[in-house]
């Protein structure tokens, strides 16, 4: 139980009134919604005496959020005057309670929210035609470089049998299970779901592509992701399954290709672009990784050779009949390496370093456009007489 010291003096039922109003601006760390919004004020009392007593109530039994959110809860009452003492406790919430607080968050059915008509956030998938690109690197740090800039940014890590952003977001919990609902971990702001979270170390998933989709159909509907401004996908490389699956669970996804300046790295990205073809999707540009090395004197050298990024794009255009720019080149640096290794993407801890500062420009120019409903289908049907 929270307690915390107040002194004026004020009407009972004001003060009620008041602490309601106050309890508005306590929000819940997961689903980021105020926790009168969310049904978990029980019950709001003040005696003679001017003591307030607030009951909250908990998703789960063993919330790990419980301390701060009794604190916070205590110091938003605190603020009403006229109370002698502020006590607060919690309990979990009945099973039934839980089940109306999925279906609110819902709002009334399961469904996939980012392919909503009228839905904003930009989906996008970071792809590479073949592995060791460093594509999971660039999406974590991609993310967290978003939401660095403010931006409401989670990631699916969609690469079920090779999964890494748990690792490289430092993320070591699972997350938390509110009736059939799952809650988003978050690291560095950034909400991320992976089957890894699921999966005791060093054990294997041996899955096929059925699977596969559902697993990802769920982490896109079965997943509180709030009000996202960007989600991105980390793919697994190559046009296999998992690439098919998330063009048919998103086919609002647009597509980001990942490579590296070696001419035989950017010949096998090119078939990301036969992919994008056939599954219609939209292409938004090319990320050229490990583009060369600075040395102690200052030179560069083109440790993977050069080139790679524009022969990609030059020849993805061709295929998407569009313009695909090269939306960044990223030098290679030890850190980048050491910062996933670490938990900690180097855009978070070295931010002006070079690869970090190449890495925000790409961020940003994938985001430059604002939230709007240019360019997307809507549910428009025209009445004739």
């Amino acid at each position: 139980m929270t307690t915390t010291e107040t002194t004026e003096t004020a009407p009972a039922d004001d003060r009620v009134t008041q602490i309601h109003q106050a309890l508005t601006g306590v929000i819940d760390p997961e689903i980021h919604r105020p926790i009168t919004e969310l049904g978990m004020v029980d019950e709001v009392s003040v005696d003679e005496e001017g003591i307030a007593r607030v009951r909250v109530l908990l998703t789960i039994e063993g919330c790990p959020m419980r301390d701060r959110i009794e604190q916070d809860t205590a110091e938003a009452t605190a603020t009403v005057p006229g109370l002698t003492r502020v006590e607060v406790d919690s309990t979990a919430m009945t099973e039934e309670q839980r089940r109306e607080l999925t279906n609110r968050l819902r709002q009334g059915r399961r469904q996939i929210p980012f392919n909503q008509p009228g839905n904003l956030t930009r989906v996008l998938a970071i792809s590479s035609g073949k592995g060791g690109v460093g594509k999971s690197t660039v999406t974590a740090n991609l993310a967290a470089a978003m939401a660095a800039d403010g931006l409401r940014v989670g990631v699916i890590d969609a690469d079920i049998h090779g999964f890494s952003m748990p690792g490289m977001f430092g993320i070591d919990e699972q997350p938390t299970k509110v009736s059939d609902l799952l809650m988003p971990p978050q690291a560095h702001g950034v909400a991320v779901m992976s089957i890894g979270m699921f999966v005791p170390e060093g054990q294997a998933v041996v899955w096929r592509g059925p699977k596969m989709h559902r697993a990802i159909e769920q982490f896109a509907s079965d997943v509180f992701w709030g009000d996202l401004d960007v989600l991105l996908l980390d793919l697994p490389p190559g046009t296999g399954d998992v690439a098919i699956s998330v063009a048919q669970i998103l086919p609002g996804a647009q597509m980001v290709v990942v490579t590296t300046p070696q001419q035989s790295a950017a010949s096998v990205a090119e078939r990301v672009g036969s992919l994008a073809s056939s599954t219609e999707q939209d292409i938004a540009g090319v990320v050229e990784n490990m583009a060369g090395l600075t040395l102690p004197d200052g030179s560069v050298m083109d440790v993977f050779g050069s080139g790679g990024g524009d022969r990609v794009a030059e020849t993805l255009a061709g295929s998407v009949d569009h313009e695909v720019p090269v939306l960044g080149r990223i030098p290679l640096e030890p850190a980048l390496r050491e910062g996933a290794d670490r938990g900690v993407p180097l855009v978070v801890s070295e931010p002006d370093s070079p690869a970090a500062q190449a890495l925000r420009q790409v961020a940003r120019s994938l985001v430059r456009r604002p939230r709007g409903l240019g360019g997307m289908k809507l549910p428009i049907s025209v009445a004739r007489n």
